[in-house]
Protein backbone atom coordinates (compact mmCIF):
# COMPACT_ATOMS: atom_id res chain seq x y z
CA UNK A 1 0.00 0.00 0.00
CA UNK A 2 2.19 2.30 1.04
CA UNK A 3 4.37 2.83 -2.24
CA UNK A 4 1.43 2.40 -5.10
CA UNK A 5 1.01 5.35 -7.48
CA UNK A 6 -2.39 6.92 -8.37
CA UNK A 7 -2.67 5.00 -11.43
CA UNK A 8 -1.38 1.63 -9.82
CA UNK A 9 -4.86 2.14 -7.35
CA UNK A 10 -6.84 3.34 -10.06
CA UNK A 11 -6.36 0.27 -11.91
CA UNK A 12 -7.40 -1.69 -9.58
CA UNK A 13 -10.51 -0.29 -8.54
CA UNK A 14 -11.59 0.30 -12.27
CA UNK A 15 -11.88 -3.45 -12.95
CA UNK A 16 -14.45 -3.67 -9.94
CA UNK A 17 -18.43 -3.13 -10.94
CA UNK A 18 -19.80 -0.59 -8.98
CA UNK A 19 -22.14 0.48 -11.34
CA UNK A 20 -25.21 1.71 -9.29
CA UNK A 21 -29.16 1.18 -10.42
CA UNK A 22 -31.82 3.51 -10.50
CA UNK A 23 -35.35 2.99 -8.90
CA UNK A 24 -33.69 0.09 -6.95
CA UNK A 25 -34.95 -0.77 -3.59
CA UNK A 26 -32.14 -0.77 -1.74
CA UNK A 27 -29.58 1.20 -0.04
CA UNK A 28 -26.65 0.90 -1.77
CA UNK A 29 -28.93 0.77 -4.52
CA UNK A 30 -26.80 -2.29 -5.76
CA UNK A 31 -24.96 -4.45 -3.69
CA UNK A 32 -21.80 -4.90 -5.42
CA UNK A 33 -20.43 -1.52 -4.73
CA UNK A 34 -19.79 -2.79 -1.43
CA UNK A 35 -16.94 -4.57 -3.06
CA UNK A 36 -14.63 -1.59 -3.90
CA UNK A 37 -16.16 -0.18 -0.22
CA UNK A 38 -15.06 -2.81 1.70
CA UNK A 39 -11.65 -2.52 -0.29
CA UNK A 40 -11.18 0.83 0.49
CA UNK A 41 -11.85 0.44 4.12
CA UNK A 42 -9.63 -2.07 4.51
CA UNK A 43 -6.42 -0.09 2.78
CA UNK A 44 -7.83 2.96 4.64
CA UNK A 45 -6.62 0.56 8.25
CA UNK A 46 -4.15 -0.79 6.29
CA UNK A 47 -2.44 2.82 6.17
CA UNK A 48 -2.82 3.19 9.58
CA UNK A 49 -6.31 5.83 9.47
CA UNK A 50 -8.33 5.65 12.41
CA UNK A 51 -11.59 5.60 12.76
CA UNK A 52 -11.78 3.43 9.71
CA UNK A 53 -15.04 2.15 9.41
CA UNK A 54 -17.83 1.18 7.10
CA UNK A 55 -21.87 1.34 7.95
CA UNK A 56 -24.41 -0.78 6.72
CA UNK A 57 -25.17 1.96 3.87
CA UNK A 58 -22.08 1.23 2.48
CA UNK A 59 -20.56 4.98 3.63
CA UNK A 60 -16.62 4.03 4.30
CA UNK A 61 -15.03 6.68 6.99
CA UNK A 62 -11.74 7.36 8.33
CA UNK A 63 -9.67 9.77 10.34
CA UNK A 64 -5.89 10.83 9.34
CA UNK A 65 -5.36 12.79 12.85
CA UNK A 66 -3.42 15.85 13.32
CA UNK A 67 0.28 16.27 13.27
CA UNK A 68 0.30 19.51 15.05
CA UNK A 69 2.09 20.46 17.98
CA UNK A 70 -0.46 19.96 20.65
CA UNK A 71 -0.96 23.63 21.77
CA UNK A 72 -2.41 24.22 18.20
CA UNK A 73 -4.67 21.02 18.59
CA UNK A 74 -5.80 22.45 22.08
CA UNK A 75 -6.42 25.48 20.96
CA UNK A 76 -8.94 24.30 18.43
CA UNK A 77 -7.44 26.44 15.39
CA UNK A 78 -6.96 24.62 12.32
CA UNK A 79 -10.86 22.71 11.49
CA UNK A 80 -11.37 19.22 10.25
CA UNK A 81 -11.62 19.29 6.66
CA UNK A 82 -13.19 16.35 4.64
CA UNK A 83 -12.30 14.71 1.30
CA UNK A 84 -14.98 12.59 -0.69
CA UNK A 85 -15.43 10.59 -3.83
CA UNK A 86 -17.98 8.31 -4.54
CA UNK A 87 -17.50 4.46 -5.54
CA UNK A 88 -20.26 3.61 -8.35
CA UNK A 89 -20.36 4.31 -11.65
CA UNK A 90 -23.09 5.60 -14.23
CA UNK A 91 -26.54 3.12 -14.60
CA UNK A 92 -26.27 4.09 -18.57
CA UNK A 93 -23.35 2.22 -19.77
CA UNK A 94 -22.11 -1.24 -18.26
CA UNK A 95 -19.23 -0.73 -15.58
CA UNK A 96 -18.93 -4.56 -15.77
CA UNK A 97 -15.62 -6.34 -17.26
CA UNK A 98 -13.77 -2.82 -17.38
CA UNK A 99 -10.40 -3.54 -19.75
CA UNK A 100 -8.35 -0.12 -19.28
CA UNK A 101 -5.77 0.53 -22.03
CA UNK A 102 -2.72 2.56 -20.83
CA UNK A 103 -1.24 4.82 -23.28
CA UNK A 104 2.19 5.28 -21.83
CA UNK A 105 2.69 8.60 -24.22
CA UNK A 106 0.10 9.87 -25.91
CA UNK A 107 0.92 11.52 -29.46
CA UNK A 108 -2.03 13.33 -30.33
CA UNK A 109 -4.55 12.52 -32.33
CA UNK A 110 -8.12 10.83 -32.62
CA UNK A 111 -7.86 7.19 -30.29
CA UNK A 112 -9.46 4.29 -31.76
CA UNK A 113 -10.73 1.85 -29.05
CA UNK A 114 -9.65 -2.01 -29.81
CA UNK A 115 -12.82 -3.65 -28.28
CA UNK A 116 -14.92 -2.04 -30.47
CA UNK A 117 -12.96 0.10 -33.37
CA UNK A 118 -16.44 1.94 -34.21
CA UNK A 119 -15.71 3.94 -30.70
CA UNK A 120 -13.61 6.83 -30.94
CA UNK A 121 -12.28 9.33 -28.97
CA UNK A 122 -11.62 12.42 -31.44
CA UNK A 123 -9.27 14.94 -30.63
CA UNK A 124 -11.99 17.39 -32.07
CA UNK A 125 -14.11 17.34 -29.58
CA UNK A 126 -11.67 16.26 -26.66
CA UNK A 127 -9.62 19.96 -26.24
CA UNK A 128 -8.39 18.87 -22.95
CA UNK A 129 -6.48 15.78 -24.73
CA UNK A 130 -3.74 18.79 -25.26
CA UNK A 131 -2.86 18.68 -21.72
CA UNK A 132 -2.18 14.69 -22.42
CA UNK A 133 0.21 15.22 -25.34
CA UNK A 134 3.08 13.27 -24.50
CA UNK A 135 1.47 12.11 -21.04
CA UNK A 136 0.12 9.20 -20.20
CA UNK A 137 -3.61 8.54 -20.55
CA UNK A 138 -6.05 5.51 -19.72
CA UNK A 139 -8.99 5.12 -21.46
CA UNK A 140 -11.70 1.46 -21.47
CA UNK A 141 -10.93 -0.85 -24.60
CA UNK A 142 -14.71 0.41 -26.18
CA UNK A 143 -17.04 -1.92 -24.73
CA UNK A 144 -17.71 -0.16 -21.25
CA UNK A 145 -16.56 3.10 -19.34
CA UNK A 146 -13.47 3.47 -18.17
CA UNK A 147 -14.82 4.31 -14.19
CA UNK A 148 -12.90 7.78 -14.29
CA UNK A 149 -16.00 8.81 -12.81
CA UNK A 150 -15.43 8.69 -10.15
CA UNK A 151 -12.62 5.75 -9.24
CA UNK A 152 -10.03 8.65 -10.34
CA UNK A 153 -11.26 10.22 -7.06
CA UNK A 154 -11.14 7.34 -4.67
CA UNK A 155 -7.54 6.89 -6.18
CA UNK A 156 -6.44 10.92 -5.99
CA UNK A 157 -7.62 10.55 -2.32
CA UNK A 158 -5.94 7.64 -1.54
CA UNK A 159 -2.70 8.85 -2.93
CA UNK A 160 -3.18 11.98 -1.11
CA UNK A 161 -3.56 10.40 2.44
CA UNK A 162 -0.57 8.20 1.30
CA UNK A 163 1.57 11.04 1.01
CA UNK A 164 1.00 12.72 3.97
CA UNK A 165 1.20 9.85 5.92
CA UNK A 166 4.53 9.24 4.26
CA UNK A 167 6.13 13.01 4.90
CA UNK A 168 5.22 13.98 8.75
CA UNK A 169 6.51 17.39 7.90
CA UNK A 170 3.61 18.43 6.08
CA UNK A 171 1.64 19.68 8.53
CA UNK A 172 -2.30 19.01 8.88
CA UNK A 173 -4.86 19.08 10.73
CA UNK A 174 -7.74 16.25 11.11
CA UNK A 175 -8.69 15.37 7.79
CA UNK A 176 -12.03 13.30 7.46
CA UNK A 177 -11.97 10.33 4.25
CA UNK A 178 -15.37 9.49 2.81
CA UNK A 179 -15.94 7.18 0.01
CA UNK A 180 -20.15 6.97 -0.59
CA UNK A 181 -22.17 4.91 -2.94
CA UNK A 182 -25.12 5.63 -5.13
CA UNK A 183 -24.47 9.32 -6.44
CA UNK A 184 -24.92 8.58 -9.76
CA UNK A 185 -28.71 8.10 -8.94
CA UNK A 186 -28.81 11.43 -6.71
CA UNK A 187 -28.48 9.36 -3.50
CA UNK A 188 -24.83 9.69 -2.73
CA UNK A 189 -25.87 11.19 0.62
CA UNK A 190 -29.28 10.24 1.16
CA UNK A 191 -27.77 8.43 4.67
CA UNK A 192 -24.17 10.16 5.11
CA UNK A 193 -24.04 11.27 8.93
CA UNK A 194 -22.59 14.59 8.86
CA UNK A 195 -22.43 14.99 13.08
CA UNK A 196 -20.55 11.43 12.74
CA UNK A 197 -18.24 12.79 9.70
CA UNK A 198 -17.57 16.16 12.28
CA UNK A 199 -15.84 18.26 8.89
CA UNK A 200 -16.70 21.67 8.95
CA UNK A 201 -15.73 22.11 5.46
CA UNK A 202 -15.08 19.19 2.82
CA UNK A 203 -14.46 18.73 -1.03
CA UNK A 204 -15.60 16.14 -3.32
CA UNK A 205 -12.76 15.29 -5.80
CA UNK A 206 -15.31 14.57 -8.82
CA UNK A 207 -14.43 17.08 -11.39
CA UNK A 208 -12.73 16.78 -15.15
CA UNK A 209 -10.21 18.82 -16.59
CA UNK A 210 -7.09 19.66 -14.67
CA UNK A 211 -6.78 22.86 -13.37
CA UNK A 212 -10.90 23.32 -13.17
CA UNK A 213 -12.71 24.15 -9.91
CA UNK A 214 -16.52 23.92 -9.13
CA UNK A 215 -18.44 26.29 -6.89
CA UNK A 216 -21.86 26.11 -8.78
CA UNK A 217 -24.04 23.18 -10.01
CA UNK A 218 -27.09 23.26 -11.37
CA UNK A 219 -30.34 23.28 -9.59
CA UNK A 220 -32.15 19.81 -10.49
CA UNK A 221 -35.82 18.22 -10.66
CA UNK A 222 -36.42 14.91 -11.86
CA UNK A 223 -40.03 14.76 -13.92
CA UNK A 224 -42.10 11.59 -15.04
CA UNK A 225 -44.72 12.10 -17.51
CA UNK A 226 -46.73 9.58 -17.44
CA UNK A 227 -49.78 8.26 -20.27
CA UNK A 228 -52.56 5.75 -19.71
CA UNK A 229 -53.79 4.65 -22.90
CA UNK A 230 -56.14 1.55 -24.10
CA UNK A 231 -55.23 -1.81 -25.85
CA UNK A 232 -56.76 -3.66 -27.62
CA UNK A 233 -56.42 -5.95 -30.55
CA UNK A 234 -55.26 -3.97 -34.11
CA UNK A 235 -57.22 -5.79 -35.79
CA UNK A 236 -59.98 -4.44 -33.66
CA UNK A 237 -58.76 -1.20 -32.44
CA UNK A 238 -60.64 1.57 -34.52
CA UNK A 239 -62.23 3.98 -32.31
CA UNK A 240 -61.70 2.09 -29.16
CA UNK A 241 -57.56 1.68 -29.57
CA UNK A 242 -55.65 4.67 -27.36
CA UNK A 243 -52.01 4.08 -28.14
CA UNK A 244 -50.06 5.95 -25.23
CA UNK A 245 -46.80 5.39 -27.39
CA UNK A 246 -48.26 7.99 -30.02
CA UNK A 247 -48.80 10.49 -27.34
CA UNK A 248 -45.98 10.50 -25.61
CA UNK A 249 -44.05 10.73 -29.27
CA UNK A 250 -46.34 13.98 -29.91
CA UNK A 251 -44.96 14.71 -26.13
CA UNK A 252 -41.30 14.51 -26.76
CA UNK A 253 -41.19 16.38 -30.50
CA UNK A 254 -42.75 19.27 -28.74
CA UNK A 255 -40.39 19.46 -26.15
CA UNK A 256 -38.17 22.85 -27.20
CA UNK A 257 -34.58 21.66 -29.27
CA UNK A 258 -32.94 24.93 -28.23
CA UNK A 259 -33.22 23.57 -24.23
CA UNK A 260 -31.44 20.49 -24.68
CA UNK A 261 -27.88 19.12 -23.29
CA UNK A 262 -26.84 18.58 -26.66
CA UNK A 263 -27.96 22.53 -27.59
CA UNK A 264 -26.71 24.23 -24.77
CA UNK A 265 -23.49 25.35 -22.82
CA UNK A 266 -22.07 27.27 -19.99
CA UNK A 267 -25.21 28.59 -17.73
CA UNK A 268 -28.07 27.06 -20.01
CA UNK A 269 -30.59 26.04 -18.77
CA UNK A 270 -31.84 22.07 -20.32
CA UNK A 271 -34.96 19.53 -20.75
CA UNK A 272 -33.53 15.95 -21.45
CA UNK A 273 -35.37 13.13 -21.73
CA UNK A 274 -33.41 10.68 -21.11
CA UNK A 275 -35.56 6.83 -20.21
CA UNK A 276 -38.16 5.80 -22.35
CA UNK A 277 -40.63 3.39 -21.64
CA UNK A 278 -43.60 1.72 -22.45
CA UNK A 279 -46.26 0.06 -24.58
CA UNK A 280 -50.07 0.88 -26.04
CA UNK A 281 -51.56 0.51 -22.63
CA UNK A 282 -49.08 2.54 -20.84
CA UNK A 283 -46.33 4.79 -21.42
CA UNK A 284 -43.91 6.83 -19.69
CA UNK A 285 -41.05 8.96 -20.43
CA UNK A 286 -38.12 10.55 -17.35
CA UNK A 287 -37.17 13.98 -18.24
CA UNK A 288 -34.22 16.32 -16.13
CA UNK A 289 -34.54 19.79 -15.67
CA UNK A 290 -31.63 21.53 -15.32
CA UNK A 291 -30.99 25.34 -14.39
CA UNK A 292 -28.38 27.19 -12.32
CA UNK A 293 -31.18 29.90 -11.67
CA UNK A 294 -33.85 27.68 -9.07
CA UNK A 295 -36.40 29.68 -10.31
CA UNK A 296 -35.71 28.38 -13.66
CA UNK A 297 -37.08 24.92 -12.49
CA UNK A 298 -40.24 26.63 -12.24
CA UNK A 299 -40.16 27.76 -15.78
CA UNK A 300 -39.00 24.72 -17.37
CA UNK A 301 -42.01 23.07 -15.41
CA UNK A 302 -44.33 25.54 -17.03
CA UNK A 303 -43.27 24.72 -20.58
CA UNK A 304 -43.71 20.95 -20.19
CA UNK A 305 -47.39 21.97 -18.41
CA UNK A 306 -48.10 23.85 -21.61
CA UNK A 307 -46.90 20.65 -23.85
CA UNK A 308 -49.39 18.60 -22.36
CA UNK A 309 -51.92 20.96 -22.34
CA UNK A 310 -51.66 21.17 -25.86
CA UNK A 311 -51.10 17.35 -26.58
CA UNK A 312 -54.04 16.20 -24.32
CA UNK A 313 -56.73 17.71 -26.86
CA UNK A 314 -55.58 15.82 -29.49
CA UNK A 315 -56.20 12.19 -27.47
CA UNK A 316 -59.41 13.00 -25.31
CA UNK A 317 -59.24 9.26 -23.88
CA UNK A 318 -55.90 9.37 -23.26
CA UNK A 319 -54.84 10.06 -19.39
CA UNK A 320 -51.89 12.62 -19.01
CA UNK A 321 -49.84 12.54 -15.57
CA UNK A 322 -46.89 15.01 -15.00
CA UNK A 323 -44.66 14.28 -11.28
CA UNK A 324 -42.11 16.71 -10.67
CA UNK A 325 -39.46 15.92 -7.64
CA UNK A 326 -36.53 17.91 -6.10
CA UNK A 327 -33.05 16.39 -7.12
CA UNK A 328 -30.55 19.23 -5.87
CA UNK A 329 -29.71 22.65 -5.88
CA UNK A 330 -27.15 25.21 -6.86
CA UNK A 331 -24.21 24.97 -4.00
CA UNK A 332 -22.91 28.11 -4.95
CA UNK A 333 -24.16 30.38 -2.11
CA UNK A 334 -23.83 27.41 0.49
CA UNK A 335 -19.90 27.67 -0.27
CA UNK A 336 -19.66 31.27 -0.59
CA UNK A 337 -21.00 31.45 2.81
CA UNK A 338 -17.70 31.45 4.06
CA UNK A 339 -14.97 32.16 1.32
CA UNK A 340 -12.06 30.01 2.86
CA UNK A 341 -13.22 26.85 1.58
CA UNK A 342 -12.58 28.15 -2.41
CA UNK A 343 -10.26 31.02 -1.44
CA UNK A 344 -7.89 27.95 0.06
CA UNK A 345 -8.77 26.06 -3.19
CA UNK A 346 -7.69 28.43 -5.41
CA UNK A 347 -4.52 28.73 -4.22
CA UNK A 348 -3.41 25.21 -3.70
CA UNK A 349 -4.42 24.57 -7.07
CA UNK A 350 -2.51 27.51 -8.21
CA UNK A 351 0.53 26.48 -5.66
CA UNK A 352 -0.15 22.58 -7.88
CA UNK A 353 1.24 24.64 -10.96
CA UNK A 354 -2.22 25.93 -12.63
CA UNK A 355 -3.92 29.13 -13.19
CA UNK A 356 -7.13 28.34 -11.50
CA UNK A 357 -10.50 28.41 -13.72
CA UNK A 358 -14.00 28.11 -11.79
CA UNK A 359 -16.52 26.34 -13.94
CA UNK A 360 -20.00 25.77 -13.40
CA UNK A 361 -20.94 22.03 -13.19
CA UNK A 362 -23.15 21.16 -15.77
CA UNK A 363 -24.44 18.67 -13.46
CA UNK A 364 -24.34 17.66 -9.69
CA UNK A 365 -22.00 16.55 -7.09
CA UNK A 366 -22.38 15.04 -3.75
CA UNK A 367 -21.08 18.67 -2.64
CA UNK A 368 -24.92 19.70 -3.57
CA UNK A 369 -26.38 18.40 -0.55
CA UNK A 370 -23.87 18.41 1.76
CA UNK A 371 -23.60 22.10 1.22
CA UNK A 372 -27.47 22.03 1.64
CA UNK A 373 -27.21 20.63 4.74
CA UNK A 374 -24.48 22.79 6.02
CA UNK A 375 -21.19 21.34 4.54
CA UNK A 376 -19.67 23.62 2.81
CA UNK A 377 -18.34 21.20 -0.33
CA UNK A 378 -17.07 22.69 -3.85
CA UNK A 379 -15.42 20.42 -5.99
CA UNK A 380 -11.73 19.13 -7.40
CA UNK A 381 -10.97 18.10 -10.69
CA UNK A 382 -9.73 14.32 -11.14
CA UNK A 383 -8.46 15.08 -14.90
CA UNK A 384 -10.78 12.76 -16.27
CA UNK A 385 -13.39 13.51 -19.43
CA UNK A 386 -16.19 12.31 -21.49
CA UNK A 387 -18.16 10.89 -18.46
CA UNK A 388 -20.88 8.31 -18.86
CA UNK A 389 -19.91 7.04 -22.20
CA UNK A 390 -17.58 4.68 -23.57
CA UNK A 391 -14.91 6.82 -24.95
CA UNK A 392 -13.73 8.17 -21.47
CA UNK A 393 -10.28 8.69 -20.40
CA UNK A 394 -8.58 10.23 -17.95
CA UNK A 395 -5.38 12.37 -17.77
CA UNK A 396 -2.56 10.60 -15.33
CA UNK A 397 -0.91 13.79 -15.28
CA UNK A 398 -4.23 15.83 -13.87
CA UNK A 399 -4.97 13.04 -11.17
CA UNK A 400 -1.22 12.96 -10.27
CA UNK A 401 -2.03 16.77 -9.58
CA UNK A 402 -4.84 16.82 -7.61
CA UNK A 403 -3.47 14.68 -5.36
CA UNK A 404 -0.66 17.67 -5.33
CA UNK A 405 -3.69 19.87 -4.71
CA UNK A 406 -5.04 18.13 -1.92
CA UNK A 407 -1.75 17.82 -0.34
CA UNK A 408 -1.35 21.83 -0.59
CA UNK A 409 -5.19 22.20 0.66
CA UNK A 410 -3.58 20.56 4.26
CA UNK A 411 -0.75 22.33 4.48
CA UNK A 412 -2.72 25.77 3.79
CA UNK A 413 -5.66 25.32 6.21
CA UNK A 414 -2.41 25.03 8.61
CA UNK A 415 -0.75 28.02 7.19
CA UNK A 416 -3.99 30.22 7.29
CA UNK A 417 -5.71 29.08 10.57
CA UNK A 418 -2.61 29.59 13.24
Amino acid sequence: MINQTVLDRFLRYVVIDTQSKEESETYPSTQKQFELLNLLVRELKELGLTQAEIDKYGYVTATLPSNLPNTDKAAGKVPPVGFIAHVDTSPEVSGANVKPQVIRTYAGGDIVLPGDPSVVIRESENPSLNLAKGRTIVTSDGTTLLGADDKAGCAIVMTAVQQLINDPSIPHGDLRIGFTPDEEVGAGTKYFDLKKFNAQFAYTIDGDTPGELNKETFSADSCTVTVHGRDIHPGSAKNIMVNSVRVIADIIARMPKHKAPETTEGYEPYLHPYVLEGGVGKSSVKILFRDFRTEGLAELKTIMGKIIAEVQPMYPKAKIEMQVQESYRNMREGVEKDPRVIDYLHEATKRAGFAPVWSPIRGGTDGSKLTAAGLPTPNIFTGGANYHSRTEWVNVWGMEKAVETIVHLARIWVERSR
